[in-house]
């Protein structure tokens, strides 16, 4: 089954033609250099009558005079206008990343399971509407995967960006006949399970894909199960240049979406540009971590010790589903927050459980659903506006607002204000409802406003303390006495760098 988004990919691409597709690429490394290289920047500013001369320097095969308002500040007004067909290499990368942005808005609907998975399919629509209004400037690029898999433990990078705190590197899991059949099994179960919405699954979080030199062939099961190659996004492109050579090549036969390399510094982006052709990375993304990158970075993980960092861009976790550590055998529920103290990772936990065997793994999974992903308000739980939101009453409406967000509702179901009861936070729901009633409400008209509210992501979910505060660390070491899954390769194991 081809699915809306992966037609809408591929299409992005066949529609051109060889020629336009490797002007494309030159585009691209030029808009790499730009962002990422401060001294591409000043030979740019040095050479405005002539930059041709900066891009030959660089191998990049494009005029820069073809698209000065891609690079020239007093030509960025002309970037909308029909000016703008004077300079056809700005038209032309204009056209690409609106329909690249488009095909990133069309993944977010390819975690649909309302008929697979109708609970699961709620509470992640409750989570979408929440983070939209939530998060901030990170709201509009996060597509809600439903799962993501950890193949190793820790990280080699150590970059002080990151921005879920990775841990130190301690082995990861070895493509051997038993784990090959558990993560077969595994996969096999979130795929029966959640359908074709398993498609949107990746194999990294707080680690890194090229830390695990078996990477490609637990990203070809993927694909022969699921239909889909997951995305790779990884901070080592070099470490092992024939593994990411082989994944490169699997996206080439099966990808249908844009890889990233994350790239720490200049010298890191000069390494790349070498290695690579700006064709070889016509369908990989380039985000520029490095110091003279013109980019800002999320406020979450160690970033957070960082205070100039701090803005509007308050997360980069992306799941709301489950996260699924194959070393440790352990799956946990998350979703999106912005980065704080209670959740200084930038993502709440919701739950957890471990498994050996993928039977245990979707017992675990289920066990999770029914617990937690509930069709509506829970009746015995406290009932209250999210943390986030302020609460102003007014004549039978109310407004609830924040910083990123503002909605008004009608309060005339009652007598009473249900919006006060809620705002005051001192009763259950079916509590509220009670309360209303003795007042002369009709039970149906409390109950369908309190699950419109529900449904629309503005009641609190995040009422249980247990993993709250947790950082990499802590997370770590409270699950090393129940680590179903200890046959891991240690980091002195042959091959491992």
């Amino acid at each position: 089954m081809t699915h809306a988004a992966t037609k809408y990919y591929l299409q992005i691409f066949n529609r051109r033609t060889p020629e336009q597709l490797r002007k494309l690429a030159h585009i691209k490394r030029f808009m790499e250099r730009l962002v990422g290289d401060g001294a591409f920047r000043t030979a740019l500013s040095e050479n405005v009558d002539n930059p041709r001369t900066v891009t030959e320097r660089y191998g990049i095969e494009v005029d820069p005079m073809e698209m000065l308002p891609l690079w020239r500040s007093n030509y960025l007004e002309y970037r909308l206008k029909p000016e703008r067909v004077y300079w056809p290499l700005a038209v032309m990368w204009d056209d690409y990343i609106r329909e690249m942005l488009r095909h990133r808005d069309m993944l977010l609907a390819e975690g649909e399971m309302s008929m697979v998975n109708p609970r699961f399919h709620a509470w992640r629509e409750r989570q979408i509407r929440r983070c939209s209004g939530e998060l901030g400037g990170s709201a509009s690029s996060v597509t809600h995967p439903i799962i993501s898999f950890e193949l190793s433990e820790g990280c080699t990078a150590g970059c002080w960006f990151c921005g879920l705190s990775a841990g130190r590197f301690k082995g990861y899991y070895e493509y051997s006949e038993e784990h090959a059949d558990v993560w077969r099994g595994v996969v096999g179960v979130a795929s029966a399970m959640f359908g074709s919405a398993a498609r949107t699954g990746f194999c990294y979080w707080a680690t890194d894909p090229m830390d695990n030199p078996d990477y490609d062939r637990f990203l070809f099961d993927y694909h022969q199960i699921t239909g889909a190659l997951p995305q790779t996004t990884t901070a080592a492109p070099l470490k092992d240049h024939a593994l990411t050579k082989r994944v490169l090549e699997l996206f080439k036969r099966y990808g249908r979406v844009t890889n990233r390399f994350s790239v720490l510094s200049t010298n890191h982006l000069n390494q790349i540009h070498t290695a690579f052709s700006p064709e070889e990375l016509m369908g990989v993304e380039l985000i520029q971590q490095g110091k003279e990158a013109l980019i800002k970075k999320a406020f979450s993980g160690r970033a957070r010790l960082r205070k100039e960092l701090e803005g509007n861009h308050t997360t980069i976790a992306c799941v709301s589903g489950f996260l699924v550590n194959m070393p440790q055998g352990r799956l946990r529920l998350v979703t999106p927050v912005p980065g704080s103290d209670r959740w200084p990772l930038g993502y709440r936990t919701v739950d957890e459980r471990f498994f050996r065997t993928p039977d245990e793994f979707r017992e675990g999974l289920q066990g999770i659903i029914d617990k937690h992903m509930l069709e509506s308000l829970p009746p015995d739980l406290p009932i209250r506006f999210r943390r986030d939101l302020k609460y102003e009453a007014g004549n039978r409406r109310f407004r609830l607002y924040s910083r990123y967000f503002e909605q008004g509702i009608e309060d005339d179901v009652a007598p009473i204000s249900v919006g006060d009861l809620i705002a005051y936070g001192e009763c259950t729901a079916s509590e509220l409802v009670g309360r209303a009633i003795a007042d002369g409400a009709s039970a149906l008209g409390v109950a369908d406003l309190l699950d419109r509210l529900y449904a629309a992501g503005l009641i609190e979910e995040d009422l249980d303390d247990s993993f709250a505060g947790q950082t990499r660390e802590t997370m770590t070491s409270s699950i090393e006495a129940t680590k179903y899954l200890p046959s891991l390769t240690e980091v002195n194991h042959a091959g491992s760098n």
